[in-house]
C-alpha cells in the first residue's frame, strides 16, 4: 500500500501573506488568466481528501453563496474548536489534528489536500505532519495581513522538487520534507 501524503497547496503574496488583515483575497485575481489553472486540476486528480480550517471554510462559503465546492470532489474535513454535526458533505473535526492525519494516512486512498489557513498550517507543522508544500507565490507585496507561516515552529528540512514560472508572474514552488 502506498502511503498517503499530506500536501499543503496554497497561494501567498511575495511577502508571505495569504490574506489581508480583513480577509480580502481579491489580490489573487491579478494572476487570473483564461485557460490557466496553474496545475490545479492535475493536482486535484492526486487527492481525495481535503482539510481546511474553520475560518477558511467560512470565507469560502461567503465567496460561493454558501456552497462548498471541494465537497463535490473530496471527502472534506473542517478543523474547528466547536462541536458541529456533519453537513453538506463536510465533517467538522474538533479533536487532535495529529490523530486525524495519522488515521487518514493509515487507510488506503489518494493524497490529502490542505488549503489552510495559517492556524491549521501551524498546527500541522508543529506536529511535522505536512509531507509536501506546493506554494504559488503571487507577484504582489501586501505589506501586512495574515501570514502563511506564523513562526515559532520547529525547524523543518525540505528538498526542492520543482519550481515553475508562469507568464502571469506567478511562481509555483514544490518542496518535499526530507
Amino acid at each position: 500500500m502506498k502511503t498517503r501524503k499530506l500536501i499543503l497547496y496554497i497561494s501567498m503574496s511575495l511577502d508571505g501573506f495569504i490574506a489581508t488583515k480583513d480577509d480580502d483575497l481579491s489580490w489573487l485575481s491579478i494572476v487570473e488568466k483564461e485557460g490557466e489553472d496553474y496545475g490545479y486540476e492535475s493536482f486535484n486528480k492526486t487527492v481525495d481528501t481535503y482539510i481546511v480550517g474553520s475560518k477558511t471554510y467560512e470565507k469560502i462559503l461567503s465567496m460561493t453563496d454558501g456552497i462548498f465546492p471541494p465537497a463535490d470532489k473530496h471527502k472534506c474535513y473542517v478543523i474547528t474548536r466547536k462541536e458541529r454535526k456533519s453537513e453538506n458533505g463536510v465533517i467538522f473535526y474538533n479533536k487532535g489534528i495529529e490523530n486525524l492525519i495519522n488515521e487518514l494516512k493509515s487507510v488506503e486512498g489518494k493524497n490529502i489536500y490542505c488549503d489552510g489557513g495559517a492556524i491549521l498550517v501551524k498546527m500541522l507543522m508543529d506536529h511535522s505532519l505536512i509531507d509536501e508544500y506546493i506554494i504559488s507565490i503571487i507577484p504582489i507585496i501586501l505589506g501586512n495581513g495574515k501570514r502563511l507561516f506564523r513562526g515559532e515552529t520547529q525547524r523543518i528540512h525540505l528538498e526542492s522538487f520543482s519550481c515553475k514560472q508562469y507568464e502571469s508572474g506567478l511562481i509555483q514552488v514544490h518542496y518535499k520534507k526530507k
